[in-house]
């Protein structure tokens, strides 16, 4: 864990879960699970989470609760926005109900903090928190005796709360009148997600195939704050125009038609974008977070861009007259630049600015770009267009 992240959209990473399994593209180059099997091998948080392989450490699928760090937010009196599980998933198969729910209540014990929740395994998450927001139990054993998995019954009914001693003794006194704090909580849980505001949840979207199959699902998850990364983004991406069988039916940022075909008010609130980093770093090419960039834009919706990483956009130079002055082909340079963006796609100059981008897919590019140079992360930066796009979500009421 870290109190201070050098990841852009937040502040803090908490990691009270550790060790994942690869799900999709966006996993091949995962940073987590190279340090896992490299440097913190040997950590006890680490330590048999991966397997060695030709290509290097791949997450083997076991996962680790750290029971020494779960209580490390409430240490934390500043406010800060906090990436929960960054070296693994909140919600993946083999971590039990139980585990998510101790997570979640030291969410609910810090109301000073933002928890950032990011996931690859959405109907997971959204089957989690709608079996809260469909329950209205009248009180704390009608909510104990309606949960059937074991894990979660054990939870419930472990003598009001034992498995949370050590972290309810480091709280201090419970509040006048809350013998139970962890009860009086999750009787509130059914209010979710009004329960817990601090709390967004969103999903990873490095494809249009990611993008069409875990938007829906976290658009149909009960939530303060949606928002989804597409990072590293490995192609260009439609939200305004998800697709199921084939045929469009989602419209993730303007309006939504959920899984049964019922329209619902529920949008994302938040979008991240990025390039991949490391020595084995995929090239993204400018059209692509542009894209992103404009359809936030034109739906009102705040984007955020991370990082060009280990590939950035080769400057783009407009080819002189024969006879031309230096005066003159600087100044119809600066004209050309300061009207359009502009950037190189095969060797020919590509305008961005006013490309739509609704229903209708763009082609995919080439496997190599002409237009895109290898860099490093520090060096590349994070100028989108010239730009900065530093937008954080605004707190909006769920459905």
């Amino acid at each position: 864990m870290a109190d201070h992240s050098t990841i852009e959209w937040t502040d803090a990473t908490w990691n009270p879960i550790t060790g994942c399994a690869v799900v999709s593209p966006g996993c091949t180059n995962c940073y987590a699970m190279k340090l896992a099997g490299t440097r913190l091998k040997h950590h006890p948080s680490r330590q048999g989470l991966t397997r060695d392989t030709k290509a290097g450490p791949v997450w083997n699928g076991e996962v680790r609760l750290k029971e020494d760090w779960l209580a490390q937010p409430l240490q934390w009196k500043r406010p800060r926005h906090i990436f929960v599980c960054a070296h693994g998933d909140l919600f993946a198969e083999q971590v039990p109900d139980a585990w998510i729910m101790r997570v979640l209540f030291v969410m609910g014990q810090a109301p000073q903090h933002i928890f950032q929740v990011l996931t690859k395994r959405p109907e997971r998450m959204r089957a989690f928190f709608r079996k809260w927001a469909d329950m209205k139990p009248a009180s704390i054993d009608d909510l104990c005796t309606a949960q059937k998995p074991d894990e979660v019954r054990k939870l419930y009914d472990c003598g009001r709360g034992h498995l949370f001693a050590d972290m309810l003794e480091s709280m201090g006194t419970p509040p006048p009148g809350c013998a139970y704090p962890l009860f009086d909580w999750m009787g509130g849980m059914a209010n979710w997600p009004d329960a817990l505001p601090n709390v967004w949840l969103g999903v990873s979207v490095e494809d249009q195939t990611r993008a069409d199959e875990r938007i829906p699902f976290l658009l149909d998850t009960p939530a303060a704050v949606r928002w989804i990364s597409a990072e590293p983004l490995l192609e260009h991406v439609d939200l305004l125009a998800l697709r199921k069988n084939g045929e469009v039916h989602t419209d993730a940022l303007t309006r939504y038609y959920n899984l049964a075909g019922q329209r619902v008010n529920a949008t994302i609130d938040w979008v991240v974008a990025g390039g991949e980093s490391g020595p084995d770093a995929r090239p993204m090419h400018p059209d692509w977070p542009l894209s992103l960039r404009d359809q936030c834009a034109a739906s009102d919706t705040p984007f955020f861009f991370k990082q060009w990483g280990n590939w950035m956009p080769a400057p783009w130079k407009l080819a002189r007259e024969e006879g031309e002055s230096d005066t003159a082909y600087k100044s119809r340079s600066d004209a050309i630049a300061a009207t359009h963006a502009i950037h190189t796609f095969h060797g020919h100059p590509v305008e961005l600015a006013h490309r739509p981008w609704s229903v209708e897919r763009a082609p995919e590019p080439p496997e190599a770009f002409a237009g895109i140079r290898a860099s490093h992360k520090a060096s590349a930066g994070r100028m989108l267009d010239g730009a900065l796009h530093d937008a954080m979500p605004r707190r909006r009421a769920a459905p």
